[in-house]
């Protein structure tokens, strides 16, 4: 199961407990997934739990909408159905479900019920994916820019706030930050795919910490390989010109034994001298600048 899926279970078993719950979900499902026709109105569905989930909100209401259609999508391995209300029980619904915003407002649980059955219609999330550029993105698609826009409303009565853009003939609100979809999640009551989206994350995190401490190795690395190739053309430089049998015993004994192992880092270099590594970092300062007084 997709993590859409994950959070769509969890939705679908909050099955609103009032009669205004089930009218605010309603609602959202003719919202996302539903469609009005002349004398009524017409959903589909692809997921046979989403459409026994409408079958139930319209039971509430002494309503029985009619299989209109029924076919297979063989490449999304799917079943399409499509329910029809018509005459004075769809216009009824349709009535009902028209002008919610001020209830909606007034009535916390609705509201939530809304927000819940508008993604068990229109909704869809998906998390990064190890190894891909792809982000947190939580979506939910409405037919008409009104009722997405009052998603967007109902949202921030919760201090949730998201995105509307049109796409088509759709209207989608969307989420693309982790820390707002995890916010969501737990407004909705989606605990299950809440745990998981926060396993994802904490597993993401590490991973990007641990390319961090990587990169970081690989960059300090550069950085000796470049100090010891610097150390060795000077002290190559000071041999030719005869000036290493004049050095100190410490300073020529360090810079033989850089020649002798040009690509030890600075404290592997010390180990095998038997010094501290601030010790033999002070002879090569000592060097490099020898060599520095004879390029000027």
């Amino acid at each position: 199961m997709n993590f859409t899926g994950e959070i769509r279970r969890d939705l679908l078993a909050r099955f609103p407990a009032s009669r205004a719950g089930a009218a605010a979900a309603l609602a959202a499902i003719l919202s996302t997934c539903g469609a009005r026709k002349e004398d009524g109105f017409e959903v589909v569905s692809e997921n046979e739990r989403v459409a026994e989930y409408f079958l139930r909100l319209v039971e509430v209401f002494g309503v029985r909408p009619e299989l209109a259609g029924a076919s297979r999508d063989p490449k999304r391995r799917r079943d399409k159905l499509v329910f029809y209300c018509g005459g004075e029980e769809g216009m009824r619904i349709v009535r009902m479900t028209r002008s919610l915003r001020e209830h909606l407002a007034e009535d916390e649980e609705a509201a939530l019920c809304y927000l819940r059955a508008a993604f068990v219609g229109g909704g869809s999330c998906t998390l990064p994916k190890d190894g891909s550029s792809t982000g947190y993105h939580f979506e939910c698609v409405f037919s008409s820019q009104t009722r997405a826009e009052e998603y967007c409303e109902l949202l921030s009565a919760f201090e949730l706030f998201c995105k509307l853009v049109p796409r088509g003939d759709k209207f989608v609100c969307y989420v693309k930050s982790r820390e707002a979809i995890s916010d969501l999640l737990s407004v909705l009551g989606a605990e299950g795919a809440l745990k998981k989206l926060q396993q994802v994350s904490a597993r993401r995190e590490e991973n990007n910490n641990q390319n961090r401490i990587l990169n970081c190795m690989a960059g300090n690395a550069d950085k000796a390989a470049i100090a010891s190739a610097a150390q060795t053309l000077a002290v190559r430089t000071l041999q030719q010109e005869g000036r290493l049998a004049r050095l100190s015993p410490q300073l020529k004994e360090s810079a033989e034994a850089r020649l002798r192992h040009p690509t030890l880092s600075l404290s592997e270099l010390a180990d095998l001298l038997g010094v501290s590594k601030g010790g033999l970092n002070h002879r090569m300062r000592k060097l490099m600048q020898l060599y520095e007084e004879t390029r000027s």
